[in-house]
């Protein structure tokens, strides 16, 4: 999964020249998490809500709105904005994005390519629409089973054949080894299209083949919970 796939292209640039102001109304207006600065076609910082709060917070305190507004108007986005940003390459991956984004403490980058010509912006938000699009759930439909697992090859599949044995259909497969001791896994795999009369079948079989963590029915709305 590569940024470029997912990445904003919709996205809206200010110049340094131009008012804070101006940068407040571009954020709203967009619904954007920040705002490439750019100069004759060169970045040369970016201008978040952040920045924006940060400058007017001790300035703004003890004015009227008029002075506010004044005030606003007058600062340059040069005079805030984040010198020297952090920027991603539109091939990166998603997950290198992400830790790159943790790792920073900030919420998005801008997108270049190998010219270093903004091409696009990568933002928490699109980060999200990555987990919804990869477990399914945007389709609001299905059951997603949660397993912990021998951390072993084929471990995975012996509990997905017993999914299609009910003639259930993959939505997706994710695992992780986070919050499990050595030599296990968790597995989450969302599946649909099984008879709801099979389901406490399915989910007896599934529990004497592995340990069984939980159930979320999308369909019912229904949650279970199974200790161990």
């Amino acid at each position: 999964m590569l940024v470029k796939n997912w990445m904003n292209k919709d996205f809206v640039t200010i110049k340094s020249d131009n008012s804070m102001q101006e940068a407040i109304r571009l954020l709203k207006e967009y619904h954007v998490e920040l705002l490439p600065v750019v100069d004759n076609k060169k970045l040369v910082g970016v201008i978040t809500d952040r920045d924006l709060k940060e400058a007017s917070a001790s300035d703004a305190t003890s004015l009227d709105a008029h002075e506010v507004l004044y005030l606003i108007s007058k600062i340059k986005v040069k005079e805030i904005m984040s010198k020297n940003p952090i920027t991603v390459h539109s091939e990166f991956t998603i997950e290198e994005t992400a830790q790159l984004l943790i790792d920073k403490n900030i919420s998005g980058a801008p997108v270049v390519d190998d010219d270093g010509k903004v091409i696009g912006i990568i933002s928490k938000t699109e980060l999200f629409k990555v987990i919804i699009s990869l477990t399914g759930v945007e389709a609001k439909r299905g059951i997603q089973f949660a397993f912990r697992v021998d951390d072993r090859p084929g471990s995975i599949k012996e509990v997905a054949d017993i999914i299609r044995k009910h003639g259930g259909r993959m939505e997706s497969i994710l695992s992780t080894h986070k919050d499990v001791p050595e030599g296990f896994r968790k597995v989450f795999i969302r599946m649909y299209d099984i008879d709801r009369d099979k389901i406490k079948q399915l989910t007896d079989e599934l529990r004497k083949a592995s340990t069984l963590l939980y159930i979320v029915d999308h369909v019912e709305n229904r949650r279970e919970i199974f200790p161990f």
